[in-house]
């Protein structure tokens, strides 16, 4: 199947599998409720769509039917207090255009009825998707758009429950500073980001904590988002020549940059990247070799399956979809809908504001959830406070945990090309 069947394939699929376990003339079909998903399913991003819908079908067979998974929603068909009704997605692209998201999220609304919307990916599209929902008291899950601006508006409908930049980013200088009691020479670091709200977030919590912790920023670099050439600007890195480089770039932007670095023969001492770009198998596919021993920072790693044994069972479950491991988008995707689910079904209703309510009130246990959070609750601003970022280390084609302590699996190597 192509991409384009693979988008245009309805979710049937889920209301054939709500009906097949009736018998018998009486029998009615249990009720649906109908969440809208908007992720970029055409343009350069296009594979963080198919992944995240399977992320999220993933998901769905595990809220729509009975898994031994602790898990909200696993252990039941459906959802209980809406007498097992069967949780149903559609799907919207919005190609990367915050413009083009918000007209998809409004015609999700108007035209289809959808009780929540999830997305988005590109924070520049969450930030137009989730002030639309505001509009119409419809929840927005904002399940991996990491932008700390996202919830700084006072938005009532409003709910991440993953780390911003900003979580990301003091996780990134905790690193730098034990590295530092370690004997580590760290004194410098270059920022290099793009001119979307993604980046500019990201480059000022690096800037603002670089300057609390001590560290001097050497070369400070803004690009264009999907820019033709970056060869100006990785010369004005390379000269900095600083002891990290920290990146915030999506994935063409990511590739772009390691290929022409390699051009300009500029090896970084390290790399610590905001993920994003770096989270993506894609990157890793076209320049890995170049890429040994950087260091990204993430929401989710498989060495918790150690301690968690849901993480193994849904990876399982997800790669029979995908072909692929969970990763740090696709795990934030697949708990987007959970969550969703879970609140809807606490609301005992498809009102939304009736939803957002649930959500106000959620709080699920770290241990039933897949990610290396100690829980999922939101404060008043919907943001959840004890989403704990990792530390990956990418050696010889595989991501280890090396930070937190806590939770690492490998001893970091710093610097990445000593």
């Amino acid at each position: 199947m192509n991409r384009r069947e693979f988008f245009l394939t309805t979710t049937g699929g889920v209301l054939a599998a709500s009906l097949s376990g009736l018998s018998g003339a009486s029998a009615a079909p249990a009720k649906e409720v109908t969440i809208g998903a908007i992720w970029p399913m055409s343009g350069s991003s296009a594979e963080i769509g198919v992944q995240a819908r399977h992320a999220i079908e993933t998901a769905l067979d595990i809220v729509n039917n009975v898994h031994k998974i602790d898990l909200p929603l696993a252990k039941s068909a459906g959802l209980p207090n809406l007498g097992g009704a069967k949780v149903r997605v559609l799907y919207a692209d919005h190609q990367g255009d915050p413009e083009k998201g918000r007209a998809e999220a409004e015609r999700l609304i108007t035209q289809n009825n959808v009780c929540t919307l999830m997305g988005a990916y590109h924070s520049a599209v969450s930030a137009t998707v989730s002030a639309t929902c505001e509009r119409y008291s419809i929840p927005y899950l904002c399940a991996d758009s990491s932008a700390p601006d996202l919830s700084q508006h006072g938005l009532k409908f409003f709910f991440r429950p993953s780390p911003t930049d900003e979580m990301f980013s003091t996780a990134m200088f905790d690193f730098l500073d034990s590295l530092k009691k370690q004997g580590k020479s760290i004194k410098t670091i270059a920022l290099f980001y793009e001119d979307t709200i993604f980046g500019i977030d990201s480059s000022k919590a690096q800037r603002d904590l670089a300057k609390q912790r001590g560290y001097k920023v050497v070369a400070d670099v803004k690009y264009k988002s999907n820019s033709p050439s970056l060869t100006s600007e990785v010369q004005e890195l390379k000269n900095a020549n600083a002891d990290v480089l920290m990146p915030s770039s999506y994935t063409t932007d990511a590739i772009l940059l390691v290929k022409t670095m390699s051009e300009l023969g500029y090896k970084p001492k390290s790399i610590l990247a905001q993920a994003a770009g770096f989270s993506d198998q894609m990157l890793y596919d076209a320049v890995g070799d170049k890429l040994n021993r950087v260091i990204s920072r993430g929401s989710f790693s498989l060495d918790l399956g150690s301690k968690r044994p849901s993480v193994l069972a849904v990876n399982k479950l997800f790669k029979a979809r995908s072909g692929a491991d969970l990763d740090d988008n696709t795990s934030r995707q697949f708990m987007g809908l959970l969550i969703a689910a879970d609140a809807i079904n606490r609301a005992k209703s498809t009102d939304g504001k009736k939803i957002r309510g649930a959500l106000a009130a959620t709080n699920i246990p770290g241990d039933r959830t897949i990610m290396p959070w100690r829980k999922v609750t939101f404060d008043a601003q919907g943001q959840n406070e004890f989403a704990d970022p990792v530390l990956l280390q990418y050696v010889s084609g595989h991501f280890k945990t090396i930070f937190p302590a806590g939770i690492a699996i490998a001893k970091p190597i710093w610097p990445m090309n000593g």
